[in-house]
């Protein structure tokens, strides 16, 4: 593996004239290009020579001083479920190839190409976005880089956004994230994952899950890189995430559901996490929020991704039902057997949720809780079905919390060097975001002095 640097420090390299954006460029050409590496199931099309003639125009401009923003001519990668104008968006599926290609880039696409990002290519994904593992069987899967030769998952179902990352084929992947599909790969591969509060990003041009919970996020090396570019995809100004300090900080951490099933790995590095914060003065509170507990009763009929995602999909089902991944088929079609009045019950609950956990929220800056219970597990070992399911309810069930009460939330590693990649899990509330990355960075900077 070989990530490159953080976007902070490539702005500064193109500015200084240390690098420019075609050497980059051919940088992460060549790491796809690597037939010994993940390129060629990362990338489901590679962008080369547009990104090439890119990079030379924003070497240009930049050589004039008219550099749209300080981070023209990075590269970064797309998840394949943004539209980019003349391509087909197929969604890591087979069942898309004949559809007619996107007549214009999405807001997202439109937005990186403005500030002089380049789109170095679209990314492999878990079929239309509806898993939590980053399996794709059409397209094969991206192997996680920690133990790479035992084949672990990545997570998804941004997988291939993540190994994008991790290594170096992009300074960014640019994901979406419903349940936790930023946030998952970035825990189980040793990134930084942000689900921002979903209203911030327009999600015009993206191929939708579920339109209740769907929003759009990054994957980067650190805390700085996903403000930078959440930043850029938001059209809001670059953050300054001052310093915010530990002491007295008010963190709390959920009691139920959250700590259920950790394996040994997770729960040494959430208690030895949780042990560095408090001895930092931050003030710990155990919360029971036993409120989380009402969610799979909730959700049982499958909750919004079922519904809103066969609402979508039914057509295509009846016509090529037999091209979908099996898997993936049969969540969508569980939204079958919900009603429309099963529906608008889904829709109060959530209100009713929102409602009760954020009140018991304010009192505290943010919650903090493992991101996923479990380290990756080996490809092999989910093959039978029920593995599957199992461990993809698993990877699901704490950052699909969020999704439901429509907060922002921020995987950061917090595992030591050489052990399997964890992720701690910060928690703001509906637009909180600016707060939550402030605090996101500082615990990220406790972290790695500990």
């Amino acid at each position: 593996m070989y990530s490159m640097q953080p976007v902070s420090q490539l702005a500064v390299e193109l500015a200084s004239g240390r690098t420019n954006s075609a050497t980059l460029v051919e940088e992460c050409l060549s790491r796809i290009a690597d037939p010994t590496g993940e390129g060629a199931r990362v990338f489901l099309k590679v962008h080369a020579d547009a990104a090439r003639a890119t990079a030379k125009a924003i070497d240009q401009v930049r050589g004039l001083g008219v550099a749209p923003s300080r981070y023209a001519g990075v590269p970064v990668s797309v998840k394949d479920l943004f539209d980019i104008a003349g391509e087909v968006t197929t969604a890591g599926s087979r069942v898309l190839a004949d559809a007619p290609p996107a007549t214009a880039d999405s807001t997202v696409v439109a937005r990186l190409r403005a500030a002089g990002l380049i789109v170095i290519g679209r990314t492999n994904m878990t079929e239309f976005a509806y898993s939590g593992l980053g399996l794709n069987p059409h397209y094969s899967t991206p192997r996680n880089g920690f133990e790479r030769a035992k084949g672990r998952i990545p997570g998804g179902s941004s997988s291939g956004a993540a190994i994008s990352v991790t290594d170096g084929m992009a300074a960014v992947g640019i994901g979406t994230d419903t349940g936790g599909s930023c946030r998952i790969p970035a825990a189980l591969t040793g990134t930084v994952g942000y689900k921002p509060t979903a209203s911030r990003i327009p999600r015009e041009g993206v191929l939708p899950l579920s339109k209740s919970l769907d929003s759009i996020g990054v994957i980067a090396p650190t805390v700085t890189c996903c403000a930078s570019i959440d930043a850029i995809l938001a059209d809001e100004m670059s953050p300054t995430l001052k310093a915010f300090p530990i002491a007295g900080l008010r963190l709390a951490i959920p009691q139920s559901l959250v700590l259920e099933n950790l394996d040994a790995a997770v729960a040494a590095a959430f208690a030895r996490t949780v042990s560095t914060l408090s001895m930092a003065k931050a003030r710990i509170c155990d919360v029971p929020l036993k409120e989380l507990l009402e969610l799979p009763t909730i959700n049982a009929m499958g909750g919004f991704p079922a519904a809103e995602a066969y609402a979508w999909h039914r057509h295509l089902l009846e016509i090529k039902g037999n091209d979908y991944d099996p898997r993936v088929r049969a969540r969508i079609k569980r939204g079958e057997l919900q009603s429309a009045a099963d529906y608008i019950d889904l829709c109060t609950a959530r209100r009713d949720f929102i409602r009760r956990v954020e009140a018991i929220c304010t009192p505290f800056d943010a919650l903090i809780l493992p991101t996923v219970p479990i380290v990756a597990p080996a490809i092999s070992e989910l093959e039978n079905d029920q593995d599957y399911d199992r461990v993809n309810l698993l990877m699901l069930r704490n950052p699909s919390i969020v999704n439901f009460l429509d907060g922002c939330a921020i995987s950061l590693p917090c595992h030591d060097p050489g052990e399997a990649p964890v992720g701690l899990m910060i928690v703001g509330v509906c637009g909180a975001d600016q707060r939550l990355m402030a605090i996101a960075r500082t615990i990220e900077e406790l972290l790695s002095v500990a």
